[in-house]
């Protein structure tokens, strides 16, 4: 099973997905947590693309979205040995938020056309006045005025490809619990 975290920026993604994989594993399931953008090259080329003052701008978007399509074809390989393996997958971001940030659905679907796709795709929902407080201010696009209109965006395709939303608003433990929901009934558990 391939579960993709979802979510603007401060959201708790990363919290998220740490603390899934801690429950699946303590269940005893073998997992492979992945994130993007990833460790690699292409993925370190793209942190440090995203702390320029033009990261916001719909050209440096469209590259950004190139890139992180590069770096997606390089996790795959990994991705496909865990699944061929059995493991559950658990990604921080997948080709999703290329479609809400980069701005372009028909070409981010066509140079995303070799990822896998999810089974479970959870977002999490947060108030972007919130979610900019969590950040941590690197990113020159964590505002609120760009974060509100991808935050549309995301709720705009959670409806459209039946995403499970959750409240991200709330604390970390209840926010756990109600991805826990999503995920148990899936993998047969009771929680």
């Amino acid at each position: 099973m391939y579960i993709c975290i979802e979510g603007i920026d401060g959201s708790g993604k990363s919290s998220q997905t740490l603390l899934l994989e801690k429950w699946l594993q303590e269940a005893g399931f073998d997992v492979l947590r992945v994130f993007e953008p990833s460790q690699s090259v292409v993925g370190n080329l793209i942190r440090s693309m995203l702390q320029d003052s033009k990261a916001s701008d719909i050209n440096f978007q469209r590259t950004l979205g190139l890139l992180f399509a590069a770096d997606r074809m390089i996790l795959m390989e990994k991705i496909r040995k865990a699944e061929i393996k059995g493991s559950i997958i658990i990604t921080d971001r997948s080709f999703y938020s290329s479609l809400v940030y980069q701005d372009g659905e028909e070409w981010i679907r066509e140079i995303n056309k070799h990822v896998l796709k999810p089974d479970i795709v959870v977002l999490l929902d947060i108030e972007p006045e919130t979610a900019i407080k969590r950040c941590e201010g690197k990113d020159h696009f964590e505002n609120v005025v760009f974060l509100e209109k991808i935050r549309k965006k995301y709720m705009d395709l959670a409806e459209k490809e039946k995403f499970y939303v959750i409240n991200a608003n709330n604390g970390i433990n209840k926010v756990q619990e109600d991805i826990k929901r999503v995920i148990a009934p899936k993998l047969g558990m009771c929680i």
